[in-house]
């Protein structure tokens, strides 16, 4: 098959760039076929602060999927983090131009582009319109009008509008990289895709997702986005709080977060059996999982105090009816969901489960959820600068060694 029918998704989170590649299937899933992961080195909080380092960054990545894969890819999907997104309720209005008035593509296209006339800062730029539901000459809670008769044609949308200086850094590291950029994904709908269901997402549930440099809160209700808020805080958090509490280094701090740590100090060990190396000595001393957990503890409750006080604007002070799923690297902590049920005085929280085809890690789970995204909804580019690598890339190392066997072989 050529490698024009594959999807490609690209993931720069803060602490990883991940990579996936996928093969539509007739029934709507995704055969997953290369996967790519690197180090993010030059993202903190969500932002950009080293171009070079992001470039290689997803090089990295990509090159590994591609070597799963077997081929080049050259364009792809970006996801986009909630942080400097903001979100508008807008609404475009048309008339229905056919002389049978039967709606087609066309019309839903223009409808579309009439929610796109929007004020907005000179800072800001729309990556995205999500449509909520469309009306037909008054007739709510339409999903799809295409076929339907109708003298006008409304759509109830939302609006995504990003920070410029944020959003062009981002593409002009993947343009970098030689990648095309077909479109832009929110990663809360990516996310909604592979951890929530038809009936959480109609009901009304709160997806967070606390990753390692920022907390992402997206509402979903009536099947669609309805809000969303991002905090710069995270996981990286937690590990600078080890780091200064115990004196060793950053790395250390992160290992010992990942295997010992808990957001519950009643489920800690108060045995000191944990060897650890402070800064500026060459000793070893013990110190007991308690003693860990009581700098984890406080700052997984500032993360749950902050998650409510979102909640609060967007106008729950309590929970939805499908209530609130946990994802990213911090929701894997122990003790976390427990915390949170505490903290919230509810059972309606859960981890969220990732599984599919292929894939096991829930570590790619954004970019799994991208190309299931752009199999059902097909998002198209709104950037007025529609981008395109600025170089391209030259042979991987996998290729160059490749193509050094077959010159000896000839």
């Amino acid at each position: 098959m050529s490698k024009k029918n594959y999807i490609v998704g690209i993931d720069v989170g803060t602490a990883e760039v991940r990579v996936g590649l996928g093969e539509p299937r007739p029934d709507g899933t995704v055969n997953i076929i290369g996967l790519g992961l690197s180090p993010s080195d030059g993202v903190r909080k969500g932002v950009i602060v080293d171009l070079d380092k992001t470039v290689a960054s997803i090089v990295a990545a990509i090159e590994e999927a591609e070597r799963m894969a077997g081929f080049k890819v050259d364009s792809a999907y970006v996801g986009l983090k909630g942080l400097n997104m903001e979100l508008i309720n807008n609404r475009g209005v048309v008339a229905v131009t056919a002389e049978d008035r039967e709606i087609r593509i066309d019309d839903v296209e223009r409808v579309m582009q009439a929610a796109k006339v929007v004020a907005l800062p000179m800072d800001r730029e729309i990556v995205d319109i999500i449509p909520r539901e469309y009306i037909v000459d008054g007739f709510e809670g339409i999903r799809d009008p295409v076929g339907m008769l109708g003298v006008r044609l409304e759509v109830d949308a939302l609006v995504v509008s990003s920070l410029i200086t944020s959003l062009h850094n981002l593409l002009r590291c993947v343009n970098r990289a030689g990648i095309t950029i077909n479109g832009l994904i929110l990663q809360a709908m990516a996310n909604s895709e592979v951890y929530l269901s038809p009936d959480e997402r109609d009901l009304g549930v709160f997806l967070v997702d606390i990753g390692s440099g920022t907390t992402e809160i997206a509402l979903f209700q009536h099947g669609k986005l309805q809000k969303m808020a991002v905090a710069p805080i995270g996981g990286d958090h937690i590990t600078t709080d080890l780091a200064a509490g115990l004196r060793i280094n950053h790395f250390n701090a992160e290992e010992l977060k990942k295997e010992y740590g808990s957001a519950l100090i009643s489920n800690a060990e108060s045995e000191p059996k944990i060897e650890i190396k402070t800064v500026g000595s060459n000793e070893l001393r013990l110190v007991s999982e308690r003693e860990l957990t009581s700098f984890i503890e406080p700052r997984v409750h500032e993360i749950l105090q902050i998650v409510r006080e979102e909640m609060i604007k967007m106008g729950w002070p309590y929970l939805p009816p499908a209530g609130l799923v946990l994802h990213g690297g911090v929701s894997s902590m122990n003790g976390i969901v427990e915390a949170s049920r505490h903290f919230f005085e509810t059972d309606q929280i859960r981890l969220a489960e990732f599984e599919t085809v292929g894939v096991q890690n829930p570590t790619y789970s954004t970019v799994v959820g991208l190309l299931y995204y752009v199999q059902r909804y097909q998002p198209r580019m709104f950037v007025s600068e529609v981008s395109k690598p600025t170089k391209k890339r030259g042979p991987g190392l996998w290729q160059r060694i490749k193509d050094w066997l077959t010159d000896i072989v000839d």
